[in-house]
């Protein structure tokens, strides 16, 4: 199994939307995303490279596990 490794924002978003989150609104660089059944939104800072950290809270929050991610993202 490969392990999650920074990706472009602009894939995680294409990532956030395939799963069926909407975006909801932009402020300076980060935006925001929310999902039916979420304990919080989901923000993602448009950088160049997206962290790890960044990535795997956000999955925390959608109860996404690294696995289904990878098996997602590498068919994107």
């Amino acid at each position: 199994m490969s392990k999650i490794t920074p990706i472009a924002w602009k894939k995680f978003d294409r990532f956030l939307l395939y799963i069926g989150c909407t975006f909801e609104r932009q402020k300076a660089s980060h935006r925001i995303y929310s999902k039916p059944g979420l304990s919080r939104p989901i923000v993602v800072p448009a950088y160049k490279s997206l962290p790890v950290f960044i990535i795997k809270n956000n999955l925390r929050v959608l109860g996404i596990s690294q696995k289904q991610y990878l098996e997602i993202i590498n068919h994107l």
